[in-house]
């Protein structure tokens, strides 16, 4: 029988298995907060006429300007300590990721892991009882990590002892409180729209900084200069992108104006120095010369 849980957290990834930077999302809450958040999303999805935000279909002035509600939304509920936003990017050039037969699969395992460890216990209360909901289209077989629940838990000493079998082997329950996880539609929960949004914006500041870059100082110049045409810069970017970086440099500000500690240009993407900080945009770097992801035919 599973105990009722404390708190909440929806789960959501971006570009796993594609581009050169990867990201999970984790938005999380107390049972308390869950209901107001929840029904405040939902009007605010509604009057923007937008039935399901996802970031991957976001092309028009619409869908970014929902974009930009649930990033004010997000800000403001985060200083208000009711919920936190964390996001894990993972580089795939860097030492850990560029290897041959690297196993996607498996090392998003290990990236949950990583997401799991550094905020269901570390940012929230330790006894904190856990219900986890993942995207339903998500690339894990989340029923795998379900039996682990039901597992006699040991302790876990290290990391490559995590995972055998190519299975997803955490022992949840004592590790992270992680009482039920149950996969959920992305239309039917606002919160995991805003796992999503997090999570594409992530891996979208990093790969397009430099067009990011440019598209900023067009747009500066134009405001500086009436006639100067955006069109007339060195790459016009597309329609797509333009709604794209109005949105980060929407929330670029908006961080720097609540002095949440998110920095963009330090590391030319979204990064948060302090963790510990309610919206985390956290790299992974590896941690030792041994720490390599996995591969395929080797689990």
């Amino acid at each position: 029988m599973s105990r009722a849980a404390t708190h909440v957290g929806f789960a959501d990834e971006s570009c796993w298995n594609t581009g050169w930077f990867r990201s999970l999302g984790l938005v999380t809450t107390s049972i308390g907060s869950f209901g107001t958040l929840d029904g405040a999303l939902r009007t605010l999805l509604r009057e923007s006429n937008v039935s399901e935000f996802k970031w991957h279909k976001l092309g028009g002035a619409k869908e970014r300007f929902a974009a930009e509600k649930l990033c004010n939304f997000a800000v403001e509920k985060a200083c208000g300590l009711l919920l936190r936003v964390d996001v894990l990017v993972w580089d795939i050039q860097d030492s850990r990721h560029k290897i041959a037969k690297r196993d996607d699969i498996a090392n998003l395992e290990r990236m949950y892991y990583h997401l799991f460890r550094n905020v269901l216990r570390a940012r929230w209360p330790g006894d904190a009882i856990w219900w986890l909901h993942p995207d339903e289209n998500s690339a894990l077989k989340w029923e795998t990590v379900q039996d682990c629940l039901e597992s006699v838990s040991t302790a876990i000493e290290l990391d490559r002892s995590l995972f055998t079998g190519g299975q997803f082997r955490i022992r949840l329950r004592r590790e992270f409180g992680i009482e039920d996880i149950q996969p959920v539609s992305s239309k039917g929960h606002p919160l995991l729209q805003l796992a999503d949004l997090f999570a594409g914006l992530a891996v979208f500041s990093r790969e397009k900084f430099p067009e990011y870059r440019e598209w900023e100082e067009a747009t500066s110049q134009q405001k500086r200069l009436p006639l100067f045409d955006e069109a007339d810069a060195a790459k016009d970017p597309s329609r797509s992108s333009k709604e794209r970086f109005r949105i980060l440099n929407q929330f670029d500000n908006l961080c720097k104006q609540k002095k949440l500690g998110v920095s963009l240009k330090t590391r030319r993407g979204l990064w948060t120095p302090k963790p510990e900080n309610p919206i985390n945009f956290w790299i992974y770097e590896p941690q030792h010369p041994g720490d390599k992801a996995p591969q395929k035919g080797n689990q």
